[in-house]
């Protein structure tokens, strides 16, 4: 960002706490939401809470209404998982055992979350720390050689004001570098993008991909 200029600030992670979260909607079978990929060597993709075979008319009722329960649930806890600032509990938040303290839900109303998710916390919490280990060696390992997150930034905040003839205005974004599948950038919050790992280790990919995001901001 420009000294007596506008101002932007992009702070980039593998966050733990969102990386947890992805592990268990992947886990549960939650498709919310629903255009992101699944994570590479994560849990073994469930099938949705209310899909299986016919288990008669109140079974199913029963199971439809648990679906609709989690994923209501689960849509709050990833609002509070991604931008907490943006997105706080009107009640007390309690931590869930096994998660460390990387899961906290409110107190009222998310008792079929803190249900489901309750056997796999330290298969989530193990798989999240690895993952942002290797966030956190390949950003050591671009500071070594030379790079930095700003350069890779401030590259398409350039780019973007010689297309758009003006200084870029002020922003702020809030970028997480996940392990998913499929290569891309995708919204999941009013400030906040998530890329593929892959993606972001290539420079031109990179540039050409977060320009919108850009573009969008400034």
């Amino acid at each position: 960002m420009a000294a007596g200029g506008p101002e932007w600030v992009v702070r980039e992670d593998a966050s733990i706490p969102v990386l947890v979260a992805l592990y268990l909607r992947q886990a549960l079978g939650i498709r919310f939401p629903e255009e992101l990929p699944h994570l590479r060597g994560a849990a073994p993709t469930a099938s949705d809470p209310g899909e299986g075979e016919s288990r008669g008319a109140d079974a199913d009722a029963d199971a439809d209404a648990l679906a609709d329960a989690l994923e209501r649930q689960w849509r709050t806890y990833w609002d509070m998982t991604v931008e907490p600032l943006a997105h706080r509990s009107t009640v007390p938040l309690d931590l869930i055992d096994g998660f460390d303290t990387y899961v906290a839900l409110p107190v009222e109303g998310f008792d079929e979350l803190a249900a489901a998710v309750a056997p796999h916390g330290p298969a989530a919490v193990a798989f999240a720390k690895g993952a942002a280990e290797r966030y956190q060696e390949r950003a050591k390992s671009e500071a070594r050689s030379g790079g930095s997150t700003y350069r890779a930034y401030a590259s398409a905040i350039a780019q973007h004001e010689r297309a758009a003839g003006r200084r870029a205005h002020s922003f702020e974004l809030n970028v997480q570098v996940l392990p998913f599948e499929q290569r891309g950038v995708w919204w999941i919050g009013a400030l906040t993008v998530a890329v593929t790992d892959g993606l972001r280790g290539d420079i031109v990919a990179f540039d050409a991909a977060i320009a919108p995001v850009i573009a969008e901001l400034a």
